[in-house]
């Protein structure tokens, strides 16, 4: 790393990128636990604490972390944007050597970041964390998440780790290659494989929710089950020109079928219930087929407007890195 580089990075070994959203009731938990955990390690590091347009308060805690630790930084967006963005914000603004990306719900312990460092150390580009065990989540919500993690692995152009979250570090070269993707429709997870580099995994098992409520319900797991698809394959594009295919064949060798026994038996068949069903089921395929091909216009109309990603109300650097970056500074020219 040259001296301008560390210069402008604040000299900062590790960052941490903690997206939150209406996260009150155990930021205080959360960071008395990561902030121990820091404190084993020794090393220079910042917390980046992302407001994601919260309404309970908790940009207001974070500024009090500020206030009593100087690793703590705050990116206060200026309305929420989603996770996906808040955890990209949270990236543009780290400045460490590598960077650590978890959840303010405890679900992820901090206590595991030393091992994310001791493979980062090996050599590993990207360390994720692979859950084990999904302990407080129900049987419904496991088995949807096997078979989401089962479907885009079999469609998907890229391999996404099963059972890995956000929950990972990355090195410099990996967060400089996310900062180049500005797409909208981010699915986070995909893009982390996309990127590729070198890749390791370390297991642990998955803690409830310490306080407050989850902010996925099913609806919005489907919604994020399509943005990732979505984003990493067209596959739904040619299955929806398979089944129109194999549709329109069945069709006409039915239609045969009529036609033939018409000539032979020299009598029309009843088919009114059976007309109907016909209509309904290939009007029922077209919706389908038209309905998967306007989810993909819909996307590439939104990014043919290439807004930015997101806008901060407030940035607060930490003051660690302020002092860092000012002691790093070269002397006056006499």
């Amino acid at each position: 790393m040259s001296q301008v580089e560390d210069r402008e990075r604040g000299g900062v070994t590790l960052s941490i990128v903690v997206p939150a959203y209406n996260e009150a009731s155990v930021l205080p938990e959360f960071h008395r636990r990561l902030g121990a955990v820091l404190d084993k390690m020794g090393v220079s590091s910042e917390i980046i604490y992302v407001n994601d347009g919260s309404q309970d308060g908790t940009a207001e805690i974070i500024q009090g972390f500020r206030n009593a630790d100087d690793r703590v930084a705050l990116v206060d967006l200026s309305r929420n944007f989603g996770k996906e963005i808040a955890m990209t914000a949270g990236l543009d603004h780290c400045h460490g050597d590598a960077a650590v990306i978890i959840d303010a719900d405890l679900q992820d312990p901090p206590e595991l970041i030393p091992a994310l460092i001791r493979e980062w150390r090996q050599g590993w580009d990207v360390v994720y964390a692979v859950r084990t065990h999904r302990r407080g989540e129900s049987w419904l919500k496991r088995a949807t998440a096997a078979a989401f993690y089962r479907v885009i692995q079999t469609i998907g152009m890229v391999r996404i780790p099963p059972d890995a979250g956000d929950f990972r570090l990355l090195n410099r070269r990996a967060v400089a290659a996310l900062q180049r993707l500005r797409e909208h429709h981010r699915f986070m997870k995909g893009l982390f494989a996309w990127i590729g580099y070198a890749q390791t995994a370390v297991p642990y098992a998955r803690d409830p929710r310490l306080a407050g409520t989850t902010k996925w319900n099913y609806w919005k797991l489907w919604n994020f089950a399509l943005e990732g698809i979505t984003s990493f394959t067209v596959m739904p594009l040619k299955i929806a020109t398979y089944v129109g295919s194999l549709t329109a064949v069945g069709a006409f060798v039915y239609g045969l079928i009529i036609i033939f026994k018409t000539v032979t038996f020299g009598r029309d068949l009843p088919g009114y219930p059976s007309l109907m069903v016909t209509i309904l089921f290939i009007g029922g395929i077209q919706l389908m087929a038209l309905g998967v091909m306007g989810e993909y216009l819909g996307r590439v109309f939104n990014e043919t407007k290439q807004r930015p990603l997101y806008f901060v109300q407030t940035h607060l650097a930490a003051r660690s890195t302020e002092r860092a970056a000012v002691r790093d500074e070269p002397p006056p020219a006499p």
